[in-house]
């Protein structure tokens, strides 16, 4: 047995993967936070296995047939553990070793035995495993293969405990892979509990530290409940190793709070506060384990490029960036100071995780915009429950609220309430509530099939052979058809070698046709199956398909060279807004077709018409410079080395598809898409629009080539026609429509509006994130104006420039009306017009509703009007998230 045992962290994670690397294990870096595009079961990578999915499956072929992995994960259901126990986290990594077809039990038990007691040094009387112990209703008796395997390296039957299909059979759902697994444990001794066995009490004696899974059948779940299990075509082998208890157990720590990589941020809560960790304060502790496993998680979901928002992925991080600040102010840490715990993360992380260090200022810009952001809305939820209070009851449906909304902790609002005098007996709701929530987090994190298994599915049914794709080189290809499948009502057939491109990338399948060698059309190209490297067409039969015919595949070349034109465009794009706005900025999703294109990205903030109009030349002088556009083969390292961009959450082999323009200082990007051969191809491009995806996520869409010339033929026709009918020259149009705008302001309109400024009032407008918000009030005593707000509010909405809201109130003399109007575009984002003006309504002792994009409501108490309209900004921003 060795003395000289890892202790750290890192020698642990190295430790691992030398050693399997030493035994033929193919190592293999961490994988995004941000699944691949194949892998739409989860949420965030959960486990070390989820990336390596497609090979399980058989949908792609493994790089080696024995892998070796740390992989960083995030399990969201966990968020409202951490800092209750010692153990849960939310961001941790998970050491693994894989087998693919290749060694099985008796190999990865050996494996297991001698990198515990020699590599890491335990005592082997101290180590307990458990195996599968059967299960009546799976037919299947105890396993007897690991017993003996167990036997073999010299576990004593007595340390070998047979468990439950509870404990120890492992399945992704009720259908898939799933098999037996053996646990090893550690026994901390008698400090921990009685001298039992795992799994014969609840304490923390014995310690699971390794999960070896023995994937061996195919499981069948029919509607009755029963399972039927076949053996899968070959047996694999998946284990975990979690490495923060690893450090706990061989550091002799007593929670994974004490370990090297969680103690420096203990240390800086210490610091910031005021306060000391393990001090006998309860509260204190877990605000800071709280604030520890946050900021981690922060920092590694920014990296791999998540940015806070109200959904998916954003939301999460939102989340937990906001538990952070509120756990911050609890124990006395004032003004920002997220970017200091990024800080401690980047230097205790950054060695095994360079990405950490290379994106450090593009995570501190998240950091302190979220920060900045939620200040404010920290303080619209302490407004909310002073509110409560004033009323004199919190119910716990007001708590769920508070908790979900702006990040109250519940202990929190309980507190305030005692502290004020109000009863508080909402817990069965609020715990209700909270059980449903975590339900639909489970829900997210399983949902979809087992990544990739359809497409391959399909591919490979139609033929086994892989499809050879020429399309780069050639748009029509002579071929054969390997194989022909009817499924669904849909038929699909699969080629030898085809020029049509599958969708992938944001770029759309190519059109096109196949014919006969006479020239005689037989089917027509409706769509294609992308599965890995693996394609299959699905078609309009016109015509004769059998596997065996030899067919001309023909491209069409219109439609190709458009969407070729839109894909360089959007390369170009890129790197003009990365230029323009900063290295922040990555591409959030695309959509290229032959019409136009579409690039999301990662931004706070509505881009000015200055930006814009940067943006559009800068494109526009790379496509009149005539570069030259290339497409190289090479190492996915040199690629890096080189700067070229990858998309987060796309999966890359050792050998990568570079995609680079002129000589590629200005855009270098890993791409698999088609291209044009020179930027002078694409000969114009136009931005058509500009506005939200998501929050943080901005959209852009744009032109190109003779779409791009037609767009602008037509708005000369509509300049020219709207000069005509104003009859004045094109150039002197906006002083005719100004002059025009001011006489009706003056006149009809004016006196319909009840005398209101609705350009004075436009100009009020002040944005919450990036959507402006009028919230004003106007003189109610003309009778006109209860009646006039709706057409106010819309004439105002529709001179913000952008989607927006407008809330009015209208004070008389003993009412107050109340208007909420909001953009479609807004109400998608979360914020109804009918929840924002029950709020405001109730602050002047009324009520009302009406649709999301608009309501009307009414109060009777004016004198609280001010009061009313911040309600209505408060809610406005809390349903905007910031």
């Amino acid at each position: 047995m060795s003395t000289d045992r890892p202790v750290t962290s890192d020698e642990i994670r190295e430790t691992f993967l030398a050693f399997f690397a030493a035994r033929g294990h193919r190592r293999l870096p961490s994988a995004s936070l941000v699944p691949a595009q194949h892998d739409p079961s989860v949420l965030l990578t959960t486990a070390g296995m989820h990336p390596l999915k497609p090979y399980f499956l058989g949908a792609e072929q493994p790089p080696a047939p024995r892998l070796t992995s740390c992989q960083k994960c995030f399990r969201t259901p966990d968020i409202d553990n951490v800092g209750v126990t010692a153990r849960h986290l939310t961001c941790f990594e998970m050491l693994g070793n894989f087998s693919i077809g290749d060694y099985f039990k008796r190999e990865a038990i050996a494996f297991a035995w001698e990198l515990t007691t020699e590599g890491f040094g335990f005592d082997p009387e101290k180590v307990f495993v458990t195996v599968f112990g059967g299960d009546e209703q799976l037919g299947l008796g105890p396993d007897t293969e690991s017993i003996e395997h167990w036997l073999e390296v010299g576990v004593p039957r007595e340390r070998i405990v047979e468990l439950g299909r509870e404990d120890n059979f492992w399945q992704a759902g009720p259908n898939g892979p799933c098999g037996p697994c053996t646990e090893l444990y550690l026994d901390r001794g008698p400090d921990y509990g009685p001298a039992t066995k795992p799994g014969e009490d609840e304490s923390d004696r014995f310690m699971e530290f390794w999960n070896l899974v023995l994937m061996q059948y195919d499981q069948t779940t029919h509607e009755d409940g029963s399972s039927t299990l076949v053996p899968l075509p070959t047996n694999n082998i998946d284990t975990g190793m979690g490495l923060n208890r690893m450090a706990m157990l061989l550091q002799g720590k007593e929670t994974i709070f004490e370990t090297d990589q969680f103690a420096p941020l203990i240390a800086l809560a210490e610091e910031l506060s005021g306060t000391r960790y393990e001090q006998g304060d309860e509260a204190v502790d877990r605000a800071m384990r709280i604030l520890a496993d946050h900021t981690r998680g922060m920092t590694f979901l920014i990296s791999d490029g998540v940015v806070p928002s109200n959904e998916d992925r954003g939301y999460v991080l939102r989340r937990l960036m906001r538990r952070a600040i509120v756990q911050g102010r609890r124990i006395g840490i004032e003004g920002p100071f997220l970017g200091r715990y990024l800080d401690v993360v980047v230097e205790t992380m950054g060695a095994a995780y360079p990405e950490l260090v290379e994106r450090r200022e593009e995570i501190r810009t998240w950091v302190t915009a979220e920060e900045e952001g939620f200040g404010r809305t920290l303080q619209a939820g302490t407004s909310l429950l002073g509110q409560l209070l004033d009323a004199g009851a919190v119910s716990g449906a007001d708590a769920f609220r508070l908790h979900d909304t702006f990040g109250f902790p519940v202990e929190m609002t309980i507190e305030l309430a005692e502290e004020r005098g109000v009863a508080w007996h909402g817990q069965e709701e609020f715990d209700r509530l909270m059980g449903e929530q975590r339900e639909r987090s489970k829900a997210g994190s399983r949902r979809g099939d087992h990544g990739g298994a359809a497409a391959g599915s399909i591919a490979a049914q139609v033929a086994e052979e892989t499809t050879d794709f020429t399309g780069y080189a050639a748009l029509e290809q002579r071929t054969t058809i390997t194989g022909v499948l009817e499924r669904d009502g849909a038929t699909y057939v699969k080629l030898a070698e085809s020029p049509f491109y599958p969708e992938g990338g944001g770029q759309v399948s190519d059109a096109g046709v196949l014919l006969a060698e006479d020239g005689s059309e037989l089917a027509r190209v409706a769509g294609l199956v992308r599965a890995g490297d693996d394609q299959a067409i699905r078609v309009e039969a016109t015509g004769p398909l059998t596997a065996g015919t030899a067919v001309v595949a023909r491209v069409d070349r219109t439609a190709r060279h458009a969407t070729a034109c839109n894909h360089t465009a959007t390369h170009l794009l890129h790197a003009a807004l990365r230029e323009r706005l900063g290295d922040h900025v990555h591409q959030a999703g695309s959509a290229v077709r032959p019409d136009k294109l579409r690039f999301d990205f990662s931004h706070p903030a509505k881009l000015t018409p200055e930006d814009l109009r940067w943006v559009e030349d800068r494109v526009n002088a790379g496509v009149l410079a005539a570069e030259p556009v290339r497409a190289i083969s090479t190492t996915l390292d040199a690629a890096k080395a080189m700067g070229a961009q990858a998309l987060f959450g796309e999966k890359y082999g050792d050998v990568v598809r570079m995609v680079e323009i002129g000589d590629g200082s200005f855009s270098r990007e890993l791409c698999g898409g088609t291209h044009v051969g020179n930027t002078a191809e694409i000969a114009l491009f136009k931005i058509t629009q500009e506005t939200s995806s998501a929050a943080n996520v901005r959209r852009i869409e744009a032109i190109t080539g003779p779409v791009a010339v037609h767009a602008l033929r037509e708005r000369d026709r509509l300049l020219e026609d709207a000069a005509a009918v104003a009859r004045v020259p094109a150039e002197q149009l906006p002083e005719r429509i100004a002059k025009l705008r001011d006489d009706a302001k003056g006149g009809g309109k004016a006196a319909a509006s009840g005398g209101i400024d609705e350009a004075a009032l436009a100009a009020q407008a002040q944005p919450i994130g990036d959507v402006p918000v009028v919230v004003a009030r106007v003189d109610g005593s003309d009778p006109k104006v209860g009646k006039a707000l709706p057409d106010v509010a819309d004439r105002v909405k529709g001179q913000l420039g952008a989607p927006g809201v407008v809330v009015l109130a209208a004070p008389g003399e003993d009412r107050v009306a109340l208007l909420v109007a909001v953009a479609p575009e807004i109400v998608e984002r979360g914020v109804k017009a009918g929840d924002v003006v029950k709020q405001a309504a109730a602050a002047v002792g009324g009520g009302g509703g009406g649709k999301p994009t608009m309501a009307q409501a009414g109060g009777k108490d004016p004198a609280r009007t001010d009061d009313a309209l911040q309600a209505a900004r408060d809610a406005i921003a809390a349903a905007l998230g910031a």
